[in-house]
């Protein structure tokens, strides 16, 4: 991927999601972040992707109607300097609606994926609960220690549920899940996801549904078990979190890991005089996701961009200043 020169500024703009219709999706991504997508059920939105499985598009500025993948091939220096990006966007980042509990699975890591999924991205990932139902939880790693034959007997005969690790889930929590980690999202939780730009998946086990076809959706434990961490999982601790307060601003920092860093930025300049400030370094996109609330981005020569809950915002390396108005929760999602 070759680089134009560094002279550059772009505008941020808005980007408009692909969306999964999984059978163990619901209706709340329609409901309540104004998905209009004509899926039933409507699972996952996939809102920054330029995997070719689900690719975003431009919805707004100079670039609307194009995928971001056609954007970021054109200008590939808004990705950045870093040297990370030369072979495209690294990260992929979804809604998920888990009106059913989702099958019990694993990821691998970057070098099984390379070598056994045609050089593709394992997936590292990190979900923030953005709301759940009471006594939701999640399947996170096991127990205690497994063998691998007793766990591949489990799997087979359908009693590998008793060795999963579950955790009670809140809304705001913070899970943070490498690859190899075996885990599962249950019913009733509503989820930001941040992840490696990926999408391999090994179900390890899926409570014996059918898919569309009528048929059992297909297992891998062949892989997963050459993936899969088998010993035992610390229970997961929600990351110390500290407020630091700019004018307008209180950021957060939720996740850093060798693949993405996410931080929470709440924005309320309804009392301010000024709007707080905003822009990119020249070394690296971001992305914006509104979880709550609205606001509005002012650019220079009078441009602006007003968001919604929902919404998912793409601000190119080096971009134009912004000032940031409203009264909003958002994640910032970086590399």
């Amino acid at each position: 991927m070759t680089r134009k020169n560094t002279n550059w500024t772009c505008s941020p703009f808005l980007l408009a999601p692909a969306g999964k219709d999984y059978l163990w999706g619901g209706t709340r991504l329609r409901d309540d972040f104004r998905k209009d997508l004509l899926m039933e059920p409507l699972a996952e939105t996939w809102e920054c992707s330029t995997h070719p499985d689900g690719l975003s598009v431009a919805a707004s500025g100079v670039h609307a109607g194009r995928t971001l993948k056609e954007v970021l091939e054109l200008h590939p220096e808004y990705l950045g300097t870093h040297p990370d990006y030369q072979d495209g966007l690294p990260i992929l980042i979804k809604f998920i609606d888990a009106r059913e509990d989702l099958s019990v699975q694993v990821h691998p890591d970057d070098d099984y994926a390379a070598r056994h999924e045609n050089g593709s991205l394992g997936k590292t990932e990190m979900w923030y609960i953005v709301d759940t139902e009471k006594d939701a939880r999640i399947a996170y790693g096991f127990c205690h220690d497994m063998k691998r034959e007793a766990l591949e007997k489990s799997l087979r005969d359908g009693s590998v549920e008793k060795y999963l690790q579950r955790v009670k889930v809140e809304k705001d929590d913070v899970f943070f899940i490498s690859s190899g980690t075996v885990h599962a999202l249950g019913a009733g939780t509503l989820v930001a996801e941040i992840q490696e730009c990926s999408n391999i998946t090994y179900r390890l086990y899926d409570y014996g549904r059918m898919g569309k076809d009528g048929k059992q959706r297909p297992l891998h434990i062949d892989q997963a078990l050459e993936t899969a961490n088998l010993s035992g999982s610390d229970r997961p601790r929600q990351p110390m979190r500290v407020l630091k307060y700019r004018k307008g601003i209180a950021m957060e920092l939720l996740c850093r890991c060798s693949y993405f860093q996410v931080e929470r930025m709440l924005v309320n300049t309804e009392h301010c005089r000024e709007m707080a400030q905003y822009q990119t370094q020249e070394n690296s996109f971001q992305v914006f996701l509104c979880l709550k609330g609205c606001g509005s981005l002012f650019m220079e020569n009078s441009q602006y961009l007003n968001f919604f809950k929902g919404d998912c915002i793409f601000l190119p390396a080096r971009s134009v200043p912004v000032k940031i108005h409203g009264n909003a929760q958002l994640l910032v999602v970086g590399c």
